[in-house]
């Protein structure tokens, strides 16, 4: 943020600081966010919430007699997740810095071969 005081008069200038001093001592009573973040975890825990649960992003607790669903199955997608590395399965014959393992979006120099009626089989790396 950036205020022009360059055409502010003294008496508004006056006013502009003492806004500003009168904000700084507001901020300055705040306890740190990391002491209030704690607190409320650990006043919504004692109660048998999450915090999830209280402010969303979670389904609220069900009561203890309810019966339990079964567990859900394994993600069918890796979104989100690392993968290990790989090798690479395709090299640029322009450049042979230039590797693409297969996955994920190929890379520019890739996409142009093929945009240009290349195989993609043309550019595999022979197995060692």
């Amino acid at each position: 943020m950036s205020i022009d005081i360059t055409g502010l008069s003294t008496k508004e200038l006056d006013a502009l600081i003492n806004q500003a001093k009168k904000r700084k001592t507001t901020l300055s009573k705040r306890k740190p966010i990391a002491v209030v973040r704690r607190k409320l975890t650990d006043l919504a825990r004692a109660e048998g919430f999450t915090i999830a649960e209280l402010f969303g992003g979670a389904p609220a607790a069900k009561a203890a007699s309810a019966p339990k669903a079964p567990k859900a199955q394994a993600r069918k997608t890796t979104k989100g997740y690392k993968l290990g590395k790989v090798q690479p399965k395709y090299r640029n014959p322009a450049n042979a810095e230039e590797t693409w393992a297969g996955r994920g979006k190929p890379p520019r120099w890739l996409a142009t071969y093929l945009d240009n009626g290349r195989r993609i089989e043309e550019f595999l790396i022979a197995s060692q």
